[in-house]
């Protein structure tokens, strides 16, 4: 049997901040991770951003849990501090997305750095090491039963544990449950671990989770193409998205293409087939396509790319070239034609498309024509297991499930078909998850050093009153001597 203040489980951008703020607190430390390194989907990733203001999250996310937009919005300066605390270097403030505001950082130097302080701090980190189940003692989690790498067993008994395996999209039945019928079909752009490891043993203790419907995070990749390392996870989504047109395989728009490519890819999960012809101009493939999606991001020619790889991609000298799609495509060449020409007159006249285009209302009217074919790919579902703002996971009926923590892509709430930062809720309440663990360790020790205090006074009374009984005896003794 082991003892420690706060049990991670978990070595990803939730999990190692959490590890690393509690060691600099000066709690025990023991984080547990199921992979062969720790960084998980963060290594992956390049930013830490949100909405810059209450405002900006509520337009753009407006049905997530406010309580935790709240605390996502105000205390992210903070997770920022955090990170330059650490010796990270983290590049000015810039525009991410239309609307958030955040930071490049070296996520690679980030996780290593919490890593090596975890250790240097005394703490324990343990890899290819699996939870099997939450320890439950009258009502709170006390800690865990793991296995080893080498198979053996071991009991942790932990003040407090922490739920950040990083999600389930590893999983193709949690994604086919719990995000669309279709979803299991989708690639994974992130790590092959996050299997809901964190979602069923939180779930088996009692805990409560979101809705079924609240959609995923991910972006739209080139049909036919697999992975072939994590670098593809950015060099094949699709971000231009946002300035081309999208058609369904009944040849139809069906969404507004402009919000912003991660809420296109679960718009088109959920149409016939889940796949789509994705069209640009000169014009976008100029400004868009080879163009950086973020200031300071490595530009790729993503048609290039997707054409070398086997996509399905066309190129259409015009606009009566696209009459020609190829039939075993499966869709109406002739329909997508005439569908860009009507997008491009009333575009030309000022009137308003259906579906609407909110930002970028140009035409696209300028040859040749770029096609891809593409579908939708999940970093994370928004679908988790439902904490407050102080990362203490929640039961049913609302109240704290004592002891149980969760942070990261476990959780559920936050975001709900909509999305404005992953790294940046994880470092938000990883760093929330360590605080809230070293205000009960602390009311522990401050609640052992006063039982320790009462029987030492109990003692001392009892030691008093056996002397004052034996002092009594004696005389009285000797008065009948």
């Amino acid at each position: 049997m082991e003892n420690v203040d706060l049990l991670v489980i978990g070595a990803g951008m939730a999990g190692l901040t959490a590890g690393a703020r509690a060691v600099r607190n000066g709690l025990s430390v023991m984080v547990v991770e199921i992979g062969t390194d720790v960084g998980g989907s963060a290594r992956f990733a390049g930013y830490a951003w949100t909405a810059p203001s209450h405002d900006v999250m509520d337009q753009h996310n407006p049905w997530g849990d406010t309580v935790l937009k709240r605390a996502l919005v105000d205390r992210f300066p903070e997770g920022v501090a955090w990170i330059r605390s650490l010796g990270v270097d983290v590049k000015d403030a810039q525009r991410v997305l239309s609307f958030g505001r955040g930071h490049q950082f070296d996520t690679h130097q980030y996780v290593d750095t919490c890593r090596r302080v975890i250790r240097e701090g005394g703490g324990a980190l343990l890899l290819e090491t699996c939870a099997e189940r939450l320890v439950v003692e009258d009502g709170a989690v006390t800690g865990a039963e793991l296995r080893l790498a080498d198979g053996a067993r071991l009991r942790v008994s932990a003040g407090a544990t922490l739920i950040a395996t990083g999600g389930f999209q590893g999983d193709p039945q949690l994604r086919t449950a719990h995000v669309h019928p279709r979803a299991e079909s989708m690639q994974l752009r992130s790590n092959p671990f996050s299997r809901g490891g964190g979602y069923r043993l939180a779930t088996q203790v009692g805990a409560a989770t979101g809705h079924d419907d609240a959609g995923f995070y991910g972006h739209l990749i080139p049909s036919g193409i697999s992975f072939a390392d994590p670098a593809d996870f950015v060099d094949l989504s699709l971000y231009y998205s946002e300035h081309a047109l999208l058609f369904n395989v009944r040849n139809d728009r069906f969404v507004d293409e402009t919000l912003g490519d991660h809420l296109t890819a679960m718009a088109l999960l959920e149409q016939p087939e889940s796949r789509g012809l994705l069209l640009a101009d000169a014009r976008v493939f100029r400004d868009w396509v080879v163009g950086s999606y973020v200031e300071g991001a490595v530009a790729v020619d993503k048609f290039a790319l997707a054409s070398k790889r086997g996509g399905r991609v066309g190129l259409a000298e015009d606009l009566d070239e696209l009459a020609y799609l190829p039939e075993e495509w499966g869709y109406r060449g002739d329909a997508v034609r005439d569908a860009v020409k009507l997008f491009n007159e009333d575009a030309a006249a000022g009137l308003e498309p259906v579906p609407g285009r909110q930002l970028d209302r140009l035409p696209l009217d300028e040859p040749p024509y770029y096609v891809i074919e593409t579908v939708p790919a999940i970093t994370f579902p928004f679908h988790g297991v439902r904490i407050d703002d102080r990362a203490r996971v929640l039961r049913g009926d609302g109240e704290p499930l004592h002891g149980l923590l969760a942070a990261g892509s476990d959780t559920g709430g936050l975001w709900h078909r909509a999305y404005a930062g992953g790294i940046a809720s994880a470092l938000v309440f990883g760093l929330t998850a360590a605080d809230t663990a070293t205000i009960t360790a602390t009311a522990t020790a401050t609640a052992a050093t006063a039982i320790t205090a009462t029987a030492t006074a109990t003692t001392a009374t009892t030691a008093t009153t056996a002397t004052t009984a034996t002092a009594a005896q004696t005389r009285a003794s000797q008065a009948t001597d």
